[in-house]
């Protein structure tokens, strides 16, 4: 039982320290936040927060893992009914992540240091790459895991590119959104009519009002776990 207990302790410290790092790297940013000023928030033993998560970096990986997970759900939640094609479903899950990147420049912060930290990058990379095998096999059916882990690097830094510029007067969402189709698509072959058909079906979607549901939601799991 008092294995069961600690078990228990350690999660429920675990999401309520996730959930403080959440709220501040949104507020003050990565950079800008520190181990101790998390633990003080978060009423954990600054020790302890660095038995659990090791590194500010081991909190940005545990914190991606969770935003990942939430954009895959929000897509297929999105997509329920709507559609089962896998490039139309890549479509939207990508433009999501960008429309949640320009929501806030702290996000576009953290989306910008996982894609450069070793751990963070890798958790991104692994993740993506079985979605991309999955999604675009059909397109490159002589390739394995390995191949697409390979391009996955390639997307994944067209994917940075894109998050890490903002859009202004002369570089709107709109023209953000079709390029970085466009770049990624070619990348894995997918046919130049299948690109516009991608382009055309998530214009229908407002995800600037998606990423802002994805973002609160994460917040209120995290919360609730506590």
């Amino acid at each position: 039982m008092a294995n069961l207990i600690r078990g228990k302790n350690f999660q429920k410290n675990k999401s309520k320290v996730l959930h403080v790092v959440a709220k501040m790297f949104l507020a003050q940013g990565y950079h800008k936040t520190t181990l101790r000023e998390i633990a003080a928030e978060a009423g954990v033993a600054y020790s302890s927060l660095v038995n659990i998560f090791g590194s500010k970096e081991g909190l940005l990986a545990e914190l991606v893992a969770y935003v990942l997970e939430g954009q895959f759900a929000a897509t297929e939640r999105l997509l329920a009914g709507v559609t089962e094609d896998k490039i139309l479903f890549y479509a939207a899950e990508t433009v999501l992540q960008l429309h949640m990147a320009e929501s806030h420049e702290h996000i576009r912060e953290m989306y910008n240091v996982s894609y450069s930290l070793p751990e963070t990058s890798r958790i991104i990379y692994s993740t993506i790459t079985g979605k991309l095998q999955h999604i675009f096999s059909e397109h490159l059916p002589h390739l394995d895991e390995k191949d697409f882990y390979c391009l996955e690097l390639a997307s994944g830094g067209i994917m940075r590119s894109f998050m890490t510029v903002p859009t202004n007067m002369f570089f709107s969402m709109k023209m953000k959104v079709r390029a970085f189709l466009q770049t990624t698509f070619r990348v894995y072959l997918v046919p130049e009519k299948k690109i516009d058909e991608a382009i055309s079906f998530v214009s229908g979607f407002d995800f600037e009002k998606i990423a802002e549901e994805v973002i609160a939601n994460m917040l209120t799991y995290l919360e609730s776990k506590t």
